[in-house]
């Protein structure tokens, strides 16, 4: 009986193992960062040291769950979301870097709302230098239909 009941306890934790998460923002966390100069922008900024597991994901796929923060992109070329509502994101919260992606979609995606949760699907690439864009950047992303 006893046997029956760990298994069974073990089965309810693998399948709700991830339940409602998505592994993107977690492989994000490993991150670190450095203040460098910049010298293309002369100011310093936050530059990545990206671990070599997240280096192996690059163009994998990869869930995102977050929040559509407005931020104005020429042209609408692409969204940001953010693990965090717009009040405690990274742009006006206390929030590190980590905590939003820019995801350009296959296919123009409705319009969204301010904070309005989202999940997306994407493969994945990492930007060290570029300060124009974001370190984590989702590319021939589609919106998943909850």
């Amino acid at each position: 009986m006893l046997k029956r009941l760990l298994m069974l306890t073990l089965l309810i934790s693998l399948a709700s193992w991830g339940y409602g998460q998505t592994e993107g923002w977690s492989l994000f966390a490993k991150t670190k960062f450095e203040t460098k100069y910049n010298e293309k922008a002369a100011e310093y900024f936050l530059t990545p040291n990206f671990p070599a597991e997240l280096k192996s994901m690059v163009g994998k796929e990869i869930d995102l769950e977050g929040y559509y923060l407005p931020i104005d992109v020429a042209g609408n070329a692409y969204i940001v979301i953010s693990k965090f509502p717009y009040s405690q994101c990274f742009f006006c919260g206390g929030a590190g870097p980590e905590t939003i992606a820019e995801v350009t979609f296959k296919t123009k995606p409705e319009k969204f709302e301010a904070d309005q949760f989202i999940r997306v699907k994407g493969k994945l690439k990492l930007n060290e230098s570029d300060v124009d864009h974001v370190n984590f950047i989702l590319v021939d992303a589609i919106l998943v239909k909850k």
